[in-house]
Formats: C-alpha cells, sequence, structure tokens
C-alpha cells in the first residue's frame, strides 16, 4: 500500500513535531548532498527549529563566506554594508565616551579646567565633595572594624588566666613563666620601664630581674 497524504498544516504535539522536523530535516540534508555529489552544485541550507535551535548544510566545495559572497556577486545585494556601517557607528559612540570619561578624569584630577563655566565648576565641586564624603566614610567603617577586633582580642585575653595590664607596646612573657602555675592570676608589665617582672603565685611572689 503506498503511504497516504497528510495535510499539510502545523502539528499541534510538540513531540510529534519535533520527530517531524528532524526526520525531514535530515532528508533535506540528504538531498542536498547527493546534488553536491552528482551535480557538483554549491549547496547551502540554514534551518531553525520552533525552539530555536539551529541547523546548517554546506557543500564541502565551498566555504560559508566564499558562498555569501557568490550570492552578493550573483544578486548585486551588498550583504555586509549595512552590518558595517553599524559597526562604524557603534565605533564613534563608543569613541566620544571614552573620550568623555578621560576628560572628566583629568578635571577630577585638576586638569582641563579652563573650558569649564562657573556652574560646570559648581557642578564638579558637588561631585568632588560627594565623592570625598564617600571616601572618608568608608575610612571610618575600616577604622571602627579594626578597633572592634582589637577590642575583641583584649577581651579574649582578659578572660583567660592570666591578665595584662599596660598601655603600650608589650611582648608576651608566657614563655618566662615556670611550669605549673596554672593559678596565675596576675601578671603585670610597667610602660616605658624594664622593672622586676612580678608574678603572684598563691601568696608569694616570684620577682624576674
Amino acid at each position: 500500500m503506498g503511504r497516504g497524504k497528510i495535510e499539510i498544516k502545523k502539528i499541534e504535539n510538540a513531540t510529534n513535531r519535533q520527530v517531524t522536523y528532524s526526520k525531514r530535516r535530515n532528508g533535506l540534508f540528504k538531498k542536498a548532498q547527493e546534488l553536491t555529489v552528482l551535480c557538483d552544485a554549491k549547496v547551502s541550507l540554514i534551518m531553525f527549529s520552533s525552539t530555536g535551535k539551529f541547523h546548517e548544510f554546506l557543500s564541502p566545495n565551498i566555504s560559508t563566506k566564499g558562498f555569501f559572497d557568490l550570492y552578493q556577486k550573483t544578486t548585486g545585494i551588498d550583504l555586509w554594508n549595512s552590518h558595517y556601517e553599524r559597526m562604524e557607528e557603534n565605533y564613534r559612540s563608543l569613541k566620544e565616551i571614552n573620550k568623555k570619561l578621560r576628560r572628566e578624569i583629568r578635571q577630577r584630577m585638576g586638569g582641563d579646567l579652563n573650558e569649564l563655566n562657573i556652574k560646570e565648576l559648581q557642578a564638579l565641586e558637588a561631585k568632588m565633595d560627594s565623592s570625598l564624603l564617600a571616601i572618608r566614610e568608608r575610612k571610618y567603617h575600616v577604622i571602627k572594624t579594626q578597633t572592634d577586633k582589637h577590642k575583641k582580642k583584649e577581651a579574649k585575653l582578659d578572660g583567660q588566666d592570666g591578665i595584662v595590664e599596660t598601655g603600650g607596646y608589650y611582648e608576651s612573657t608566657m614563655g618566662l613563666l615556670p611550669t605549673g602555675a596554672s593559678n596565675l592570676y596576675a601578671l603585670r608589665l610597667y610602660q616605658n620601664q624594664q622593672p622586676p617582672l612580678v608574678i603572684h603565685h598563691g601568696t608569694n611572689d616570684l620577682r624576674l630581674a
């Protein structure tokens, strides 16, 4: 029995539509390959599925650029001219933006000010004040963060068995403590001088010269 004719209309079922697309696409590519071999033809097929997936067939005896160049020569249609004009316009726009940004950078560094009028100078001054305010706020935030970390370290030291009381620079002297001094409750260092180190251990004082 011969295959019956089907009505040419959109296949509503998505799965059946995709299966039919794949089968017929492969059939078209096969015919294009046969034309290329049998007739030495230059064939190009470009296809996009309903999901946007791209498929292409191109005869092996020509490149994609060569095919479009041949198309332009035959039809007299310039495919690249409009694209080149858009690229040129985009380049000019980016070049102007770059020039403007460079000028603004120089002005913020105190250069190229002679061409500015009083309103433009006032606007620039306002921008500089705003930038300076943001920098100061960030600086104070960093200072506060570092101060808070330092306070936490001091609180951690105060919570240990040994308490260090000093207002200046000091180095750790834990290595000088005798073994077994677990009930040490006070260690006092004096600033700007090197007095004997007094370690209170029970009722006795240990003095290190």
